[in-house]
């Protein structure tokens, strides 16, 4: 495993348990953010959670409580959309409270539908405008170059941003200029705004695309820690060409009735879809083996649970019952959920 540089100067090394329990993490909080707003993208954000979970915690030289530390790793979301994925991770990470998540896309937030790098700790870039981010992320790289500083610069992109020309423009630029400090990754999660890749326009073979414009090449399962973390130290180690790690993936990983579609890609779930998301995960953190995960990731978990079962109780009764007859569900059920959840949630918290 990579070391990651903290403020304090030392290093702290996470395990795969703990990249793991923080993906989870990272995964419930852009339910929790998706469902309270009543609007975002949570299809791509839980697509990317894994990526950017190693960056964050395992692979950028990062100091959170100087956020414009001159050499620190730059991160470029060039499919701005997944902004959720991004602010959980940089609030866990601790560039703001946890708390702030909560606020997403509301009127005056930091924690806006696209990342803004005006008013919010840890944005290199705002984007949102597709096609733009590498664009971006090669002017950090030649810059940080010619300023003689250490620090490599990542970049994610969506599979659907393969459209747009700029990209294309970008890569070409990239693989002149040699720029090596730079990584990019692609979300190959086969989905974009309103339908497959493959109907709105095929961008296979993209490995050979990527060949041919001077790239080195890495295919990865981009669920898979290990994987992931061991591509992105190889790419480091590439000199004289930009890497690009097509990462395949699963859009909207992690919850079922939101996986292999578009219907998620920019629509929040309602009452009834919350509880259910959010049973399946409270599921699979109480299965983690918390005994091997450091205590600052406890720390997260304990808070994430509080915050979820503040939000959770102020989803009333008649909210669950107007969802139930609108999706012809039963309505007990659901209202018998919300008490076992809450149930959970408390016993989970006590042992954690």
């Amino acid at each position: 495993m990579a070391n990651r540089k903290t403020q304090s100067g030392s290093t702290s090394k996470r395990t795969l348990e703990d990249l793991k329990l923080i993906a989870l993490m990272t995964r419930t909080w852009i339910i929790n953010m998706t469902h309270k707003a009543g609007s975002g993208h949570p299809g791509g954000s839980l697509s990317a959670t894994d990526i950017l979970t190693a960056l964050y915690f395992n692979i950028m030289n990062l100091e959170p409580k100087n956020p414009k530390w001159e050499d620190r790793d730059r991160f470029v979301l060039s499919k701005g959309h997944a902004a959720p994925a991004l602010y959980a991770s940089l609030a866990q990470a601790g560039y703001f409270d946890l708390k702030e998540l909560m606020t997403l896309r509301k009127l005056g937030s930091r924690l806006q539908g696209h990342p803004d790098m005006k008013r919010t700790p840890g944005i290199e870039s705002s984007t949102g405008s597709e096609g733009q981010g590498l664009s971006n992320g090669i002017g950090m790289a030649l810059a940080g170059r010619l300023d003689e500083r250490p620090y490599h610069v990542y970049v994610i992109l969506g599979d659907g941003e393969m459209d747009c020309g700029q990209v294309w423009e970008a890569a070409m630029s990239g693989a002149h200029f040699k720029v090596d400090n730079l990584t990019a990754i692609i979300d190959r999660n086969y989905y974009q705004l309103d339908g497959a890749t493959k109907d709105i326009m095929s961008i296979e073979p993209l490995k050979s695309k990527w060949l041919r414009f001077g790239w080195n090449v890495i295919e990865i399962n981009g669920h898979n820690m290990k994987n992931i973390i061991t591509a992105l130290r190889e790419a480091k180690k590439v000199k004289s060409q930009p890497t690009v790690i097509i990462a395949k993936t699963v859009k909207g990983k992690g919850v079922s009735f939101m996986e292999h579609t578009a219907d998620y890609h920019g629509k929040a779930p309602h009452n009834l879809e919350y509880l259910d998301a959010l049973d399946k995960f409270m599921n699979r953190l109480k299965s983690r083996k918390l005994s091997l995960v450091k205590k600052q990731n406890i720390e997260l978990l304990k808070k994430l649970l509080n915050i979820t079962e503040q939000h959770l109780k102020s989803i009333s009764d008649e909210a669950i019952n107007t969802d139930a007859r609108k999706y012809q569900k039963n309505i007990e059920e659901y209202l018998n959920r919300k008490k076992m959840l809450l149930r959970k949630i408390a016993n989970m918290r006590k042992k954690s």
